[in-house]
């Protein structure tokens, strides 16, 4: 019980960490969510309607960050990847849509973004590769 309970409080200083990365001071507590907001509607906009029971939505997401935001990151990507990856997997699941791979969340770095600014890309791929995908949202 103590591990999870540790696992989740690194859990929360990673989120928080990228939401002041992210986020203006000013507007902080009201935006706090909008990373993870994107992200459900990045699936909720791609959804590709199969037939009446199967709903395919991307499973692969690149969250562009800008440099500065990306290497105070650096240390906690891969656990804070996961943890997005868990709130895709959630809104799918409520959503009851379906993926063609396992689902991947990337931060990665891009060159003249600005701080307080990140950009979303998603794609569908079976086998989790983020080659591919097309930009999706850009966030201010």
């Amino acid at each position: 019980m103590k591990s999870l309970t540790a696992l989740e409080q690194a859990m929360e200083r990673w989120s928080n960490a990228l939401w002041t990365l992210l986020i203006p001071p000013v507007h902080r507590q009201q935006d706090q969510t909008e990373l993870v907001r994107t992200l459900h509607q990045e699936c909720d906009d791609r959804a590709l309607i199969l037939d009446r029971q199967r709903i395919l939505v991307p499973n692969v997401f690149v969250i562009e960050l800008p440099p500065e935001s990306h290497r105070q990151l650096a240390d906690s990507r891969g656990p804070l990847d996961n943890y997005l990856s868990n709130h895709v997997r959630r809104h799918a699941a409520e959503q009851g849509y379906s993926f063609a791979g396992p689902v991947a969340v990337r931060l990665t770095e891009v060159e003249g973004n600005k701080v307080g600014r990140f950009r979303v890309r998603s794609c569908i791929a079976p086998t989790g590769a983020s080659g591919g995908c097309a930009v999706g949202f850009v966030v201010d």
